[in-house]
């Protein structure tokens, strides 16, 4: 899957350059309030997205999915969207931290509220 003005691949995009802050499985249980496993099984069910940022890194999730120790909302639904469509984790989070010349990143809008923007744009791609 690629985007619309970004003619490298989701899958090929530098996460780590997207991704201000990552956080291991460990800080993310802390933050939710859940095991290690909980993480796991959260991301295996796309309520949050996890991938591996750089060579030689641990599995993390983005920071920014998080905010007053809650899911942002619309993030779950979001992911169920994008995973639908094909995306694996990777492209996921490629996508949600890519600016298109929108008014902000989709994960910026979802921050703010603006989750209904978000997925009007995530359903023109698809």
């Amino acid at each position: 899957m690629t985007s619309s003005d970004n003619p490298v691949p989701l899958a090929d995009a530098d996460l780590d350059a997207l991704v201000d802050v990552w956080l291991d499985w460990g800080q993310t249980s802390a933050i939710l309030g859940v095991t290690p496993a909980k993480v796991r099984t959260m991301i295996k069910d796309h309520e949050i997205a996890g991938a591996v940022p750089r060579p030689g890194a641990s599995p993390s999730v983005p920071a920014a999915f998080f905010q007053d120790g809650l899911i942002v909302k619309g993030l779950s639904g979001l992911l169920t969207m994008l995973h639908d469509a094909h995306f694996n984790d990777r492209e996921c989070i490629a996508w949600i931290f890519t600016d298109d010349n929108y008014p902000g990143r989709p994960i910026d809008a979802l921050r703010e509220n603006r989750g209904a923007e978000v997925k009007r744009r995530a359903q023109t791609m698809l």
